[in-house]
């Protein structure tokens, strides 16, 4: 899938605030990867701003049909506001009701665990990334805890390679067991073509196919 405008600027925006680097970086599971985005450095109101109008036109080309967007706490709270407020100004100019889990629930007040517009219908999870696959689960129980129904799950960046059991992706996992679609706003196969595009990449971009020969799925 060649490569879209908002994709390209949201690489060229990570670059640029160190959220997206090229080097070697020991991952959880122990390999040594030549790049490494972490969604956690979008610290700032305009960085924040900015990352909500890239989910936005994730969501928006991902044709995923939902009645509300979820953030799942803690990371996924940030990014389904700031998305929900990208969605509610132009070009979209959609009206997106939002929610988000409490970790420890509240027994005063309003009370409960989900905090924001009811969880009901079909829900678009927003999270950052998706690495064992383990907090879309937890998510997932929610959501059916709720009688509220998953259509699908946004993460930032796809990195398309396998997990330690064998020849799938968390993403691949995830669909398959939920038979729902998992969109990112970039995939690793999107990075390589930017890479490619810039031309100034050159010895990094050697790594990154070896990488991926490696582990890509």
């Amino acid at each position: 899938m060649a490569i879209k405008d908002y994709q390209r600027e949201f690489i060229e925006f990570a670059i640029q605030n160190s959220v997206l680097k090229f080097g070697e970086f020991t991952l959880k599971s122990g390999r040594i990867s030549p790049y490494f985005l972490n969604a956690g450095l979008f610290n700032t109101g305009a960085s924040l701003s900015k990352i909500g109008k890239f989910y936005a036109a994730a969501v928006n080309d991902s044709g995923i049909e939902h009645d509300i967007i979820f953030g799942p706490a803690y990371k996924g709270v940030p990014l389904a506001c700031t998305t929900v407020i990208a969605l509610a100004e132009a070009p979209y100019n959609k009206d997106t009701p939002y929610c988000f889990n409490r970790k420890e629930k509240k027994d005063h007040g309003e009370g409960g665990t989900i905090v924001g517009s009811a969880l009901q219908g079909k829900v678009l999870v927003i999270d950052d990334v998706i690495t064992a696959g383990t907090a879309i689960r937890e998510s997932v129980q929610i959501i059916q805890d709720c009688k509220a129904q998953l259509a699908g799950v946004l993460v930032a960046v796809d990195r398309q390679e396998t997990g330690k059991n064998g020849d799938m992706s968390a993403i691949q996992e995830v669909e398959r067991d939920f038979g729902v679609p998992v969109k990112a706003i970039v995939t690793m196969s999107h990075i390589m073509e930017y890479m490619e595009e810039k031309g100034t990449y050159v010895e990094h971009l050697k790594l990154m196919r070896v990488y991926r020969e490696k582990y890509g799925v």
